[in-house]
């Protein structure tokens, strides 16, 4: 039997478009209200999370209830099915809470005023729609956007029937639960992957690919047993090292409008080849920076940003200036390639937290302690061999993973239409 076609309407919702027949267009201060509530020592500090949820400060930090000399006359309480909100930094929908709880008056709480579906509105307050919708409406700075409850009560929202509310939001979470599963399996068989490409790594370059031969201990630690007639040295002593400046104290304009200089940071190492930058300077930041430009085939090793970056490596692939964070290795003729090194670098990458300094929240390794960074030096022959046999060996793994992660982009994408015509009716279910 064919399925009748349902009836449209057009919303007068700019990111919505037409909704089916039946459905209402309500602005938000109808439907949702602030809730302004102060809170109290008996109840646990939440927080916000960047997926749909409010969760325990506990299953952050280790915090598990509001300090019994706190303040709390400004803290917010938070009750179940509450949507929460940064004030400071709109990043990526309403946070919904399945606790009691309160928290710092740096977010905005909002609860339902008529019978809704939570969990539909859970939905739509995450799709992309709503998400680019709000965004427009907030005025910020660089840095972030602030937003207030005047930004969020006037906007015009879709409301389907209480009944379509609840079959929706059963449909996704459904539909959502299968491809979070599958998304889940294809990220755990990217690491897996990533961690086979590790271990080859850290094989070629400690063992070399010539098969069983005599060993000896090198006196390094993360390399063990090498073979006899390879030698360790200093990464100082096969290379010039440096550490790059940072114009970026400045917000000058004319440090940033045109800039065609390559900067790079340590978010743009990605322990490989480094072709671009995230940022772009002009010839005036360069030399108010006091910076170098590095040139291609210099290997950079990132020295701050805790133990997600510290270590991480890339070759330069053309010339750049470098910032404050990144450590920069010209070779001289000890190393075939900065090939070679790098791929050093990448198996040793573990090592590093063991020697940053400073404190716990913002430890970091200087420019001195990769110069005494050991290394091993095998004869130039077999580096090129090693080098070689990496190439093809993580070319054919780097394939896998990119075949991987470009069907998480499709999940993704997928996930998120989905979502967005499910919640405004483009999709019956």
């Amino acid at each position: 039997m064919v399925q009748k076609m349902r009836k449209m309407k057009d919303s007068a919702i700019e990111w919505i478009g037409e909704i089916p027949e039946g459905w209402e267009v309500v602005k938000a201060k109808y439907l949702f209200a602030q809730r302004n509530e102060k809170g109290n020592s008996a109840l646990v500090l939440l927080s916000p999370t960047q997926k749909y949820g409010v969760i325990p400060q506990s299953q952050l930090e280790g915090v598990v209830q509001v300090k019994e000399n706190t303040d709390l006359r400004t803290f917010k309480t938070i009750h179940i099915g509450d949507f929460v909100i940064s004030l400071r930094s709109f990043q990526g929908g309403f946070e919904f809470s399945n606790y009691e709880g309160v928290c710092s008056p740096a977010y905005q709480v909002l609860h339902a005023t008529k019978d809704l579906s939570n969990d539909f509105f859970r939905y739509l307050f995450k799709s992309d729609g709503f998400i680019s919708k709000i965004n427009s409406l907030t005025v910020g700075i660089r840095e972030g956007k602030n937003i207030q409850y005047w930004d969020f009560s006037n906007m015009l929202l879709a409301l389907p029937p209480k009944e379509i509310q609840i079959r929706s939001a059963q449909y996704l979470n459904a539909k959502c639960t299968e491809i979070d599963t599958m998304l889940s399996k294809t990220r755990s068989s990217i690491e897996e992957y990533k961690k086979l490409k590790q271990a080859v790594i850290t094989q070629a370059v400690t063992k070399g690919v010539r098969g069983e031969r005599e060993m000896k201990d090198c006196g390094v630690e993360w390399a063990g047993l090498v073979p006899h007639h390879w030698g360790v040295a200093k990464i100082g002593s096969i290379g010039q090292t440096s550490s790059g400046a940072t114009p970026l104290r400045s917000k000058e304009s004319s440090f940033f409008d045109d800039a065609t200089i390559r900067w790079v940071r340590t978010l743009d190492l990605n322990d490989g080849f480094v072709y671009d930058s995230s940022e772009k300077i002009t010839e005036l930041a360069l030399a108010s920076s006091a910076c170098s430009i590095m040139p291609k085939g210099t290997v950079c090793v990132a020295m701050y940003g805790g133990a997600g970056t510290i270590g991480k490596c890339g070759l330069l692939m053309s010339d750049c200036a470098t910032n404050q964070a990144v450590c920069s290795i010209v070779c001289n003729r000890k190393i075939v390639s900065p090939i070679f090194l790098l791929m050093q670098l990448l198996a040793l990458k573990p090592y590093w937290m063991k020697y940053a300094v400073g404190t716990r929240k913002d430890p970091n390794i200087s420019q001195d302690i990769v110069a005494r960074m050991k290394i091993l030096i095998p004869p130039l022959d077999e580096q090129k061999e090693i080098t070689d046999y990496l190439d093809a060996k993580c070319a054919e793994i780097d394939k896998l993973i990119a075949k991987k992660e470009q069907l998480v982009k499709e999940l993704e994408s997928y996930k998120k239409s989905l979502i967005y015509e499910v919640v405004t009716g483009k999709r019956e279910v």
